[in-house]
């Protein structure tokens, strides 16, 4: 690697020059595969093993998602939990309760994990 350049930079230009080589056919596989494993990626949520015991959480914190959903059935409102969670962002909030909807399951199961703790 050369001075400077990031390891991701690297990885970027080896795939570019994949994609060159490619039918038109493989590429448009390559893209479907993209598209299918971005299906369930959630902007501004981050899932991490080794932080906060590898529970979906905003990014750039450490405030897993269903602590937030859990302040909201509480009755916080958006603008109490902004205060409470000065790090936060509206924006943070829309991401987490879009990534509840869609994972509800697994958010009940950490609220209940959480309450019998």
């Amino acid at each position: 690697m050369q001075y400077g350049r990031s390891r991701s930079t690297d990885t970027l230009q080896d795939v570019e020059q994949l994609l060159t080589r490619l039918t038109r056919a493989e590429k448009a596989q390559v893209l479907q595969w993209i598209v299918r494993d971005l299906a369930h990626a959630f902007p501004g949520i981050d899932i991490t093993p080794d932080v906060s015991g590898g529970e979906a959480r905003i990014v750039r914190t450490r405030i897993p998602v269903w602590v937030l959903v859990q302040a909201r059935r509480l009755g916080a409102s958006e603008a109490d939990v902004l205060r409470s969670y000065p790090t936060l962002r509206a924006e943070d909030l829309t991401n987490a309760w879009a990534y509840a909807r869609v994972h509800s399951g697994e958010i009940e199961q950490q609220i209940l994990e959480n309450e019998t703790a």
